[in-house]
């Protein structure tokens, strides 16, 4: 591929990744919308694992939020009974966080009904390109995180 080509495909996949991203934030405040949450919300449960107890600090690093915002969302997931926060006994300065028994069973909801729009999607394409898609995808997310491992 010459610098002509490289620079075309990377303006095609440039414009190409910049639609998918708008169009994955529409799905995204859709379901978030039809669960009654915020995408915020959303967003936080979807990176939430059942068992897992994890603190303030790291959930706010996975999502890329500063504590006061990510203090707004888990104070609505606490309100709404999917979240519970407590101290950290080991150090108090720390919160602790986990799925509530209802918020496993509505997480599990949540991400069959994520699944079902997944679904839903590729049957817009034709089955043979399916294992191609999700190759080329694969491949595109490996090779951004080099990227951003980079910077």
């Amino acid at each position: 591929m010459n610098k002509d080509e490289l620079e075309v495909t990377a303006k095609n996949l440039a414009d190409l990744t910049f639609r998918l991203l708008a169009s994955c934030h529409e799905k995204e405040e859709r379901l978030a919308k039809a669960h009654n949450l915020t995408q915020a919300e959303f967003r936080c449960l979807k990176s939430m694992q059942e068992g897992e107890i994890i603190n303030n600090r790291e959930i706010a690093n996975r999502l890329r939020l500063s504590a006061s915002r990510l203090t707004r969302i888990i104070d609505g997931l606490v309100q709404k009974g999917f979240v519970v926060r407590e101290i950290d006994p080991l150090d108090r300065r720390n919160m602790r966080l986990y799925l509530s028994a209802k918020g496993v069973e509505f997480v599990k909801k949540m991400n069959d009904d994520y699944t079902q729009i997944h679904k839903e999607i590729l049957e817009n394409i034709e089955r043979g390109q399916h294992e191609p898609l999700i190759t080329a995808m694969t491949h595109l997310l490996s090779a951004l995180e080099k990227w951003i491992s980079k910077s």
